[in-house]
């Protein structure tokens, strides 16, 4: 994997860059949209790729790993030629998922033991076979396997918690440098930069993350519950440390406003299940706000969805139709909802990229922020 910044914005920390792959390029800053168990819920690749624009998608090593399995993801020679999707993927390690189930895990040194919310059966994760299941799933970019803290977090829990997340980073990259990809292409391990809310323990982790030199790095913990404004202020301590030349990934996040945010902070990846979770209960976000279709006030609405998008579902169906649709429980609705919202969040850090280039992000994230967070 290769990253080459191409311009920075010069009354803010926004920058836009080139990640190279083996499945393609990806133009930064980007929104990679969430397809945990192999699949962005409601859409085709097609639309993915002609339709969405999207550029890279996720996937989950937890419910990967979960259904449909290992064996049948390495006969079908890994994640790509299993889901028919051709570009860049990246693999989530498991660890918030496994953070999430607390009532069925347990968290020692040697890694988690948790029960699957499948079907109850007990399974171990550690730092070596994450690295081993991912790499039978294939992800271009696959993700150090950490502990997620929650949110609010005793200091002292945060403390021996990053401790032990960067004594499994070592492991990781020890059995990631000691193994190889299956299927003929290179795969990227990023680290994760833990610690809460403290900024001390953000610093440290920051400092030992960088120190590891791998290609790209993360950053993770945040969007669990925090205000906005610690997101912000942690993910600007952490951007003044991690290296300049390298992707940043902030996961997990987020709305609108908090990408705009985090772009003008330098952050360059994101991630989120909001845009299709969210559509799927009647909730657009748009250029001017964001619409509850569900609302009375669109039952009559015969206007575009979103007038002048490029998006044919956008202009296809009308806001009535929509709401009619997500009301009577139709799967449709939830496709077009879907579309629409997937479609948004890449034009957004789209706009964002040509904006940078042009040296004119910051006088435009000033007036998108204003408008994207009001309610229609």
């Amino acid at each position: 994997m290769k990253f080459n910044l191409t311009a920075q914005d010069p009354l803010s920390r926004a920058r836009a860059g080139e990640i190279e792959t083996d499945h393609g390029t990806i133009q930064t800053p980007i929104f990679m949209p969430v397809g945990t168990a192999g699949t962005v819920k409601a859409v085709h690749q097609r639309e993915l790729k002609n339709d969405i624009e999207a550029q890279i998608i996720l996937g989950n090593t937890y419910h990967l790993y979960l259904r449909p399995g290992l064996n049948t993801l390495e006969q079908a020679g890994g994640l790509h030629k299993f889901n028919g999707w051709d570009g860049p993927i990246l693999t989530d390690s498991g660890g918030y998922q496994v953070y999430s189930l607390t009532e069925v895990r347990k968290i020692k040194e040697e890694g988690v033991t948790f029960r699957s919310h499948v079907d109850g059966s007990k399974h171990l994760f550690t730092p070596e076979n994450v690295m081993d299941i991912q790499r039978i799933i294939g992800a271009d970019i696959i993700m150090a396997f950490d502990e997620c803290t929650p949110y609010p977090c005793d200091y002292n829990y945060a403390k021996r918690s990053i401790e032990m997340t960067h004594r499994w980073l070592k492991r990781c990259c020890d059995r990631f440098d000691i193994t190889e990809p299956k299927y003929g292409y290179s795969q990227t391990l990023f680290p994760i930069v833990q610690g809460s809310v403290y900024k001390d323990l953000r610093v440290r982790s920051a400092e030992v993350i960088a120190s590891f030199e791998r290609e790209g790095n993360a950053i993770g913990g945040l969007s669990v519950g925090e205000p906005a404004e610690e997101m912000y202020a942690m993910t600007e301590i952490v951007c003044n440390i991690l290296p300049q030349q390298k992707p940043r990934y902030l996961m997990g996040v987020g709305t609108p406003v908090n990408i705009l945010e985090n772009i003008a902070l330098g952050i360059d990846m994101f991630d989120c299940v909001m845009p299709t979770r969210n559509a799927r209960n009647g909730m657009l976000f748009t250029k001017n706000g964001i619409i509850n279709i569900k609302n009375e006030k669109w039952k009559n609405d015969f206007s575009a969805i979103e007038a002048d998008s490029d998006l044919f579902a956008d202009t296809v169906y009308t806001k009535a139709y929509l709401r009619h649709l997500i009301h009577s429980g139709e799967m449709l609705g939830a496709q077009i909802a879907t579309l629409h919202n997937l479609h948004f969040y890449l034009w957004l850090v789209k706009e964002a990229r040509q904006k940078i280039i042009a040296g004119e992000f910051y006088e435009w994230k000033k007036v998108m922020v204003n408008r994207l967070g009001q309610r229609l």
